[in-house]
């Protein structure tokens, strides 16, 4: 499986978003999905997954992201609004190797190759 993740670039404080993960070929339903993301110089964290019908984020995005996936179309989105500087970063997406995943990076199988959010203030 590929992914490839698109809809980064560079936006003002506030503004908002919208990441896409497409997947090279169909997944099953019960893989969850998930988001990540390495701000320079730091380490890659986790953002949110999609687990068993379910949204899942980590304390610095809950309220202000959200995820989806269309499992027909293939697809995760990330959907990013009140963006803050601290939000920049290269986002990753990744699919789990089971159906349920969440910060454990090492549960997840297929990484995409990153899309770069810059947010400034």
């Amino acid at each position: 499986v590929q992914l490839q993740a698109s809809g980064g670039g560079l936006v003002q404080a506030g503004g908002s978003l919208r990441l896409s993960c497409s997947a090279s070929r169909r997944t099953s339903s019960n893989n969850a999905m998930g988001w990540f993301r390495q701000a320079p110089g730091k380490e890659r964290e986790f953002v949110g997954s999609w687990s068993g019908g379910l949204a899942y984020y980590s304390d610095s995005v809950k309220g202000r992201f959200t995820i989806s996936r269309d499992i027909a179309k293939n697809t995760a989105t990330l959907q990013m609004n009140s963006l803050q500087p601290e939000d920049t970063a290269v986002y990753y997406c990744a699919v789990c190797r089971g159906y349920f995943c969440t910060d454990s990076q090492d549960r997840y199988a297929y990484w995409g190759q990153g899309t770069q959010v810059t947010v400034s203030s």
